[in-house]
């Protein structure tokens, strides 16, 4: 029997031999190992192709990921780049980032587009290694056109794992809108002692003394503070807490477990109990209270006398804002949810995404939310199933078509506003869940150059996202596994069927 992983996206078991390597079709054109200007112009094309505007114009292309990307490819010294190669020779010069862009002139689409009986030829070897288990899906879109080039029972639903968070992001900037905040607040009734912090569904809030421009514990307790010493109250005040904007179980169905807190309105830090912002962690069983107390420390430290511990309430109609604290945008959160999978961010974002289609903030409203949002993008739901937000779930079903029709929607210049559910891709070998991923051989050529969603669960292992093949083409591709019987192999497998795409012009 395989093991559950501790953590359905970072747990590793021990180190396995890659299968053999299928030798390619004549119609492959290798590329040489990946250099800085490389993985430079793959982030120009990528941003050219979906903006249709030139790399460097302001908007969602210089946020988060992307400035992260522009960061590692080149270096501000006037001198120019370098190859930050990974054998520990010294850097060899690379071009100035504007050669590599003058590369890139040509109108929109000027890079041939594969064809498809060449990825086929690359491709279907690869996807029948047994690494893959016994169902192996597959989908390979342009991502200027739209056309499928390669399926491999693309309209098989399965489960994603944590592809799910593809679809999450999608439906929730589609709702909200990358701009939207999630607004924690503390209300007073007139005149009464009692003050009462508000859930608002914000897991990033946080209780620590550094905030890196989100939501801040004490500053809201500061702004709380200076408007009870504005309207001055006799008596000591009783601090309670509200979480009723959420319903349903809190607990998601895989229980207590280190990969996600409680769901709850209302928490701090991701309910993490050690200084850790991402991964598994241990957590508390009751994130509102542990919230409501660290706000309660915070409101005495700004010389607040309180009355006995916080207790859970409801503010009342009539009830009066104190102060407020805002969450990164929307856009953010997204890029932090699928570059690191974070699952406590996917379970808010999903019930965000229900309280803006009118539907309960649990998990049964958030699944009726996110099919309803797909639905309105004409995106292929049939058989899909959004069973939580994570990906956690193994009732979610999604097909390797649906996760191809999320990138692409993404990544239409009509569509602007969702922008950030490609952004937040992780970039293979640099960032996020792919940070440790495509060393190997068969899949080192998709370094830099493949930013994808991974997702693993005990017996599945899935990924999806971006690629710029050899001829500067942006591609599209989803790729599941399930019935895995050793998830390092069916990692290394997947990361080779993307890698193999950036490797070659598949004419």
């Amino acid at each position: 029997m395989v093991p559950e992983l501790k953590d359905p996206e970072l747990a590793e078991d021990a180190e396995l031999s890659e299968p053999s390597r299928p030798q390619p079709p004549r119609s492959v054109r290798r590329r040489g190992p990946l250099k800085t200007w490389q993985f430079t112009a793959a982030a120009a094309t990528f941003g050219v192709v979906l903006s249709a505007v030139v790399v460097t114009a302001a908007g969602p292309w210089d946020s988060g990921q992307r400035t992260a990307e522009r960061a590692r490819a080149a270096s501000r010294e006037a001198a120019g780049g370098a190859d930050h190669g990974r054998d520990g020779r010294r850097p060899a010069a690379a071009p100035l980032a504007p050669d590599v862009l003058s590369a890139l002139g040509g109108p929109q689409g000027s890079a041939p587009a594969p064809t498809k009986s060449a990825l086929a030829d690359v491709l279907d070897p690869l996807l029948k290694d047994r690494s893959l288990g016994s169902l192996r899906t597959a989908s390979v879109v342009d991502a200027l056109t739209g056309e499928e080039l390669y399926a491999a029972r693309a309209a098989d639903p399965v489960t994603p794992a944590s592809t799910t968070k593809i679809a999450t992001a999608v439906a929730a900037l589609s709702a909200l809108g990358p701009d939207h905040r999630i607004v924690t607040k503390t209300v007073a009734d007139p005149g009464a002692n009692e003050v009462v912090l508000v859930g608002a569904g914000d897991p990033t809030l946080t209780g620590r003394d550094e905030v890196k421009g989100g939501s801040s514990l004490r500053e809201l307790a500061r702004a709380t503070a200076k408007s009870l010493l504005d309207h001055s109250r006799e008596g000591k005040i009783r601090l309670t807490y509200d979480t009723s904007l959420y319903s349903g179980p809190p607990l998601h169905p895989i229980g207590p477990n280190e990969n996600i807190a409680p769901v709850s309105a209302l928490m701090m830090d991701e309910g993490r109990l050690d200084d850790s912002t991402s991964g598994p962690a241990p957590r508390t069983g009751d994130p509102a209270q542990a919230a409501a107390k660290r706000f309660a420390d915070l409101l005495r430290e700004e010389g607040v006398r309180l009355e006995g511990a916080p207790q859970a309430s409801k503010a009342g109609p009539k009830a009066e804002e104190l102060g407020s604290t805002a969450s990164a945008p929307l856009s953010a959160l997204v890029e932090r949810m699928l570059t690191h999978s974070d699952n406590d961010i996917a379970e808010a974002l999903v019930r965000q995404t229900a309280l803006a289609s009118g539907e309960p903030a649990s998990f049964d409203g958030a699944a009726k939310a996110v099919e309803k949002r797909l639905r309105e993008l004409q995106l292929p739901v049939d058989g899909a199933r959004f069973a939580d937000g994570s990906g956690l779930n193994r009732a979610d079903r999604v097909t390797s078509r649906l996760l191809t029709a999320l990138l692409a929607k993404a990544a239409d210049p009509a569509r602007p506003e969702l922008r950030s559910a490609l952004t937040g891709l992780p970039v293979a070998g640099f960032t996020g869940t792919l940070k440790n991923r495509y060393d190997s051989e068969g899949a080192a050529p998709g370094t830099g150059l493949v930013r994808a969603k991974t997702g693993t669960l005990t017996g599945i292992n899935t990924l999806a996202g971006s690629v710029v093949d050899a001829d500067g083409r942006l591609l599209l591709f989803a790729f599941t596994a399930s019935g895995t019987a050793a998830p390092q192999a069916a990692q290394s497998t997947l990361d080779r069927l993307a890698a193999t795409v950036a490797n070659c012009g598949c004419r």
